[in-house]
């Protein structure tokens, strides 16, 4: 068994192909649907302290996002880090696995591509659960220089290939670690096991050059997709439940809950202490608000 087998108890691993991606998925549990994504620059590990839980009243699926961790993109897939191709691969994985609809639970980068999926698939999209994360166009627009110090690798990974793939290169490990590190306030918060499946999988050039598609893609067709949503005053359909963190503010001094008014009606929300890895470091908090929040909108208990 592997260190990520024991991170999900219960839980079953397998791959499913779709027409670009090779996703590989952790599902457990019965009942409604719920998808969860993880962030940068982690893996489907992430969620290891609140999927068990929430796999009590719902069916969970938990894969790794196109090109990170053990999913692969197939060699031609042009745009592979936009948000939208990988929503429309994880909604064909979704399908495959028999769930026409579902809610979806995103953390960071995952949280782009959960929102990305509620604006084009609002048929398929019950719930919508953004943890640490606002609209990409609103994060350009508050970009100062306490952002660019704090959170310089949006530029660095948006930069043409293969500068950013390069330095990455040099040391993979004291990347990888002083980033996870800093986002948790502590390596001694997260898990032994899971911070060893991001070492192995930050280890892969191919998912180092991912991850960069991934920035690439949120610096340019990410934000003009959800400029245009913006200017057509498109609307998140689904009730959302947003999670920040506590004490965070962007651009301009808005919290985190303004910016969403503009992108959804149906909204709440809530700041946890804990930073940004709020999956790992406040889990028990995270799995007891959204399991409220689809208790109140009827998907799950």
């Amino acid at each position: 068994m592997t260190d990520v087998e024991t991170l999900f108890p219960g839980f079953s691993e397998s791959v499913v192909e779709t027409a670009n991606v090779r996703f590989s998925v952790l599902t457990g549990g019965q009942g409604p649907a719920v998808l969860l994504l993880h962030g940068y620059p982690e893996t489907r590990a992430a969620w290891h302290r609140v999927a068990p839980g929430l796999a009590e009243t719902c069916s969970v699926v938990v894969p790794d996002l196109p090109g990170y961790g053990r999913s692969r993109v197939v060699a031609n897939f042009e745009g592979a880090g936009s948000k939208r191709r990988m929503a429309e691969s994880l909604v064909a994985m979704m399908c495959a696995l028999g769930h026409e609809t579902f809610a979806v639970v995103g953390h960071d980068r995952g949280g782009r591509v959960a929102y990305r999926m509620a604006l084009d698939f609002s048929d398929r999209i019950k719930a919508l659960v953004p943890v640490t994360v606002v609209p990409t166009p609103e994060m350009w627009e508050g970009a100062s220089k306490a952002f660019g110090m704090g959170a310089w690798h949006w530029f660095m990974l948006a930069q043409p290939a293969p500068l950013p793939e390069k330095l990455m290169a040099g040391d993979p490990r004291f990347l990888l670690d002083t980033t996870l590190s800093k986002m948790a306030g502590g390596l001694e918060r997260l898990d032994p096991r899971a911070i060893a499946d991001y070492r192995i999988s930050f280890e892969d050039p191919d998912v180092r050059h991912a991850m960069c598609e991934d920035y690439r893609a949120g610096a340019t067709t990410d934000e003009a997709d959800d400029l245009a949503d913006r200017r057509a005053g498109r609307m998140i359909d689904a009730p959302v439940l947003l999670i920040w963190e506590a004490g965070r503010r962007y651009g301009g001094g808005r919290e985190p809950l303004d910016i969403w008014h503009d992108w959804a009606s149906d909204l709440e929300g809530v700041g946890l202490e804990g930073g940004h890895l709020l999956p790992e470091t406040a889990s028990d908090q995270v799995r007891e608000r959204i399991l409220r929040f689809l208790g109140r909108i009827g998907h799950g208990i």
